[in-house]
């Protein structure tokens, strides 16, 4: 009996862990999904941030889970120029926006700065957010479009990340107490 005890333990071993992996899977895809409207997210293919593919979509919507290294809970979905804008925000280069961009984060988003996009922490002139409820994220092709819109978050619509090359407008869908104008 000793000696067969080592094959059950790696049987049960090869059983469990791929049941561990699925179960993973299922968490960050739920994780993914509560980041934009079902009518958006049951089609999205849905990318962890290592950039493997967790579910195959069907629309052109990719949607990331929360990213475990971070204090917040940040679920998005972003269509394919927000894609094209992360990819230049995570490798420090300029990104290329060549058309309106939108980007749902229904869950909330971590702690970051208003005007650099690069801070780890507050600091004395970084304008420090922590209130990260609800919102949308659109990007525009001409930052000349943006002129007239707060640069400060004050309840409605402001652009975040001002005179850097990863300007883009953030819009409050919740204050905290429930969804905007409801």
């Amino acid at each position: 009996m000793v000696k067969s005890a080592p094959v059950v333990l790696a049987c049960t071993a090869a059983v469990t862990f791929p049941l561990a992996l699925s179960a993973q899977s299922s968490a960050k895809i739920a994780s993914a999904v509560s980041a934009a409207p079902p009518s958006i997210s049951a089609k999205a293919t849905v990318m962890d941030w290592d950039q493997s593919i967790l579910r195959e979509g069907s629309n052109s919507w990719t949607c990331l889970p929360d990213d475990p290294g971070t204090p917040g809970n940040e679920p998005a979905c972003m269509d394919q120029t927000w894609m094209k804008w992360a990819q230049g925000y995570l490798n420090k280069q300029p990104p290329e926006v060549d058309r309106i961009g939108v980007t749902y984060m229904l869950a909330g988003d971590t702690p970051s700065s208003n005007t650099d996009p690069f801070a780890t922490g507050p600091t004395a002139d970084n304008e420090w957010l922590t209130d990260t409820h609800p919102h949308l994220m659109i990007l525009v092709p001409d930052t000349s479009m943006l002129e007239g819109i707060p640069v400060h978050a004050e309840g409605g619509p402001w652009v975040m990340w001002r005179n850097t090359p990863y300007v883009h407008i953030m819009v409050p869908l919740s204050d905290g107490s429930g969804p905007l104008g409801g």
